[in-house]
């Protein structure tokens, strides 16, 4: 039987990746608007909403870090902040296949930064997971020609930040207020370029779109306090069962709402890699019962 707590942590973490997975609809709103802008009004609007919650929360206390920390966490906003342009960019590019294929590669990526860096050891069935995604990538590529840049570039920036984000042990609302703070200034100067080239589209077009854009700080934060009340209701095993319902969703919407192309490049590619989560985390999950059991005999 599950308890409250893990009941309710099951919820936070439905909603967060309900709300993930159901991202490009909200982007592929705003496909009026440039990605660059997007990414601006994302980051100036996570801020005022971020520190309004520190504020109500009374965790404003959070913010203060330790100075040799701060070097970390400005790559980390940068990171993120280039994560999230080139989502941005290949939903309103019709690329949401891809960016879902990211999001399904960046659990493996994560454990083999964790066995670089962390020393971590990967075993045998893990290996093999590793390998059979591998394998469909490069397939696309040597067999199709088709290089899956998007989706290796969003694995790649989310596993890193993830992986220094591990290592710096911050709060996790308080260190993405402090990134977006950091990466804030950039923003202005770019929303002030933008808005000089005659291209800037808040205040310039309609009430809709000026909503839609002051609600990216809103599309940031919540996913990411239900996110931040699961893991802390749930094991690491249970709440890493959840993630795959963020590409998921993304995956059907792009097919089903906005018919993008399914070929049979990207259906080879995507069963290696469903395959290969299939034997990590049937494999994650079975070690984790054996261990359990060896503590309890």
């Amino acid at each position: 039987m599950f308890n409250k707590t893990t009941i309710q942590g099951a919820y936070f973490a439905l909603t967060a990746y309900i709300f993930w997975g159901v991202l490009p609809i909200y982007f592929k709103s705003l496909d009026h608007v440039s990605p660059l802008e997007i990414l601006i009004q994302r980051v100036l609007w996570s801020v005022v909403l971020l520190l309004i919650i520190l504020f109500v929360t009374k965790q404003l206390d959070k913010l203060i870090i330790p100075r040799k920390k701060l070097g970390m966490l400005f790559l980390c906003a940068v990171l993120l902040s280039t994560n999230w342009l080139i989502f941005i960019f290949a939903i309103l590019n019709n690329n949401i296949v891809e960016t879902s294929l990211g999001y399904f590669i960046n659990p493996l990526f994560s454990v083999f930064l964790g066995m670089i860096f962390l020393g971590e050891r990967l075993r045998p069935l893990q290996w093999l997971a590793v390998f059979i995604a591998m394998a469909g990538i490069l397939l696309q590529l040597v067999y199709f020609g088709a290089f899956p840049w998007i989706a290796l570039s969003l694995a790649i920036t989310f596993g890193v930040y993830g992986l220094i984000r591990k290592k710096l042990g911050i709060h996790s609302i308080a260190g993405l207020t402090l990134e977006t703070l950091m990466i804030s200034p950039f923003a202005i100067l770019g929303l002030i370029w933008i808005y000089f080239q005659g291209e800037m589209k808040f205040l310039q077009i309609d009430l809709q779109t000026d909503l839609l854009l002051v609600s990216a700080g809103f599309i940031t934060s919540i996913p990411l306090l239900c996110f931040a009340a699961a893991i802390t209701r749930l094991s690491l095993t249970a709440s890493g069962m959840f993630q795959y319902i963020a590409p998921s969703l993304s995956l059907v919407i792009a097919v089903t709402l906005y018919s993008e192309p399914f070929g049979i490049d990207r259906i080879i590619t995507f069963t290696c890699i469903w395959i290969a989560l299939f034997i990590f985390t049937a494999e994650t999950v079975y070690h984790h019962r054996r261990k359990k059991q060896r503590g309890l005999a």
